[in-house]
């Protein structure tokens, strides 16, 4: 499963063929770290709490991030199908610094 081509193409279509795309991949690497809710990612990221929830919302849709817990203390996770996938992740972040 690991670097399967339709895995890579939502991975480029989510982090930089969309809008908001930097901000999605930012939330993955933070995420990444350690676990957080939307507020304090808001706080991370320094982004309206509004825009993160909508981030949060297309992440968990493509299996991007998971959650545990319920209502305000909901935490966010990065999946196992992004763990999986993590290779061809970090590979696109590399190509999207280069090209800055």
């Amino acid at each position: 499963m690991a670097n399967d081509p339709n895995s890579k193409r939502l991975l480029w279509f989510l982090f930089a063929g969309s809008r908001g795309g930097m901000n999605r991949l930012k939330i993955i690497s933070i995420l990444k770290e350690k676990p957080l809710n939307a507020n304090q990612l808001a706080n991370e990221l320094r982004l309206d709490y509004k825009a993160i929830r909508h981030h949060i919302k297309v992440l968990e849709k493509n299996n991007m991030i998971t959650k545990a817990g319920e209502k305000y203390g909901v935490t966010y996770f990065i999946s196992t199908f992004l763990e999986v996938n993590m290779e061809s992740f970090d590979e696109i972040v590399q190509k999207l610094e280069k090209s800055k």
